[in-house]
């Protein structure tokens, strides 16, 4: 992200090939190790595990790699991010958007319903289908592929948004680029990324490390949800002042804490008050 040599970048530790538990040493597996840019604070993998094939990881059924929740259209779907949006840009009819990562469809939903003339890329046949049978979006407007392999006109689109997507590509800088492309002058990049700063992985690297281990909870390079890469606000800034743009704002979402019930009325007050949230979202605009 923000082009600093990989040698100086500090290791953190090694993930396994599965859920590791509380004591990873008792598992068999294969690991890949994890680091962090000294400069930026991009975790990432390294090496960084491709699969034979991509649909190794993602093809799957929507229904195999999503809640039951997340097939019910909810009204206030992509509602937070249009509020936020409708504060950094004048919304008019007829914008044209494009949701990288369309997954079955529900942004496009939400897009067009907000009078976006909504686009829709998407990777995956399985959830390219049901985005089309379930969710009625048109072969038109919805593309199937891989965002390194597919063009748009340049200078098209007001809006792209890539929500949870830059976290499982390989090289999200180059998809960043790609999409400012696309963009217009002044247009608005949306993007929703794991943290590199959240709590929870602090503290359960903190736990491996007294138990004795090199282990890390960072990531999950080979197995669902195939996560790649962590974000922190300054990879964004980094990257930003070679790629013209500028970052206009960003939140940080506290989401589930995935520990013990009782210390999610310390531990969430906590990460919202000094952003240590799990999700970080940044609205990038386009010079």
């Amino acid at each position: 992200m923000c082009g600093s040599p990989t040698e100086n970048h500090k290791v953190l530790g090694k993930r396994l090939n599965q859920a590791q538990g509380k004591n990873p040493r008792r598992k068999i597996g294969i690991t890949t190790t994890v680091v962090k840019c000294s400069n930026c604070g991009l975790i990432y993998t390294n090496p960084q595990p491709i699969p034979f094939d991509l649909l190794d990881h993602y093809g799957v059924l929507p229904e195999n790699y999503w809640l039951k929740e997340y097939f019910v259209i909810d009204d206030n779907y992509f509602k937070d991010a249009l509020i936020t949006l409708g504060k950094i840009t004048d919304l008019k009819k007829g914008m044209t958007s494009l949701d990288v990562g369309a997954g079955i469809g529900k942004g496009m939903v939400a897009l067009s319903n907000a009078g976006f003339d909504a686009y829709g890329l998407e990777p995956s046949p399985q959830f390219y289908e049901r985005a089309i049978k379930q969710m009625g979006i048109s072969p038109d407007k919805l593309k199937i592929g891989m965002i390194e392999d597919v063009e748009y006109p340049e200078n098209f689109f007001d809006f792209i948004t890539f929500g949870t997507v830059l976290e499982h590509v390989y090289d999200p800088s180059d998809s960043i680029r790609k999409a400012l492309q696309w963009v217009k002058p002044k247009g608005i990049i949306h993007i929703e990324v794991p943290s590199s700063d959240w709590l929870i992985s602090k503290i359960s690297n903190l736990y491996f490390k007294l138990i004795g281990t090199d282990y890390v909870g960072n990531l999950s390079p080979m197995h669902a949800p195939y996560h790649l890469h962590e974000f922190s606000l300054n990879s964004f800034k980094e990257h930003s002042k070679q790629h013209g743009y500028d970052v206009t704002l960003h939140e940080f979402y506290v989401c589930e804490t995935y520990m013990p019930k009782f210390t999610d009325y310390f531990l969430k007050p906590y990460m919202k008050w000094t952003g240590k949230g799990m999700q970080l979202a940044v609205y990038l605009q386009k010079r």
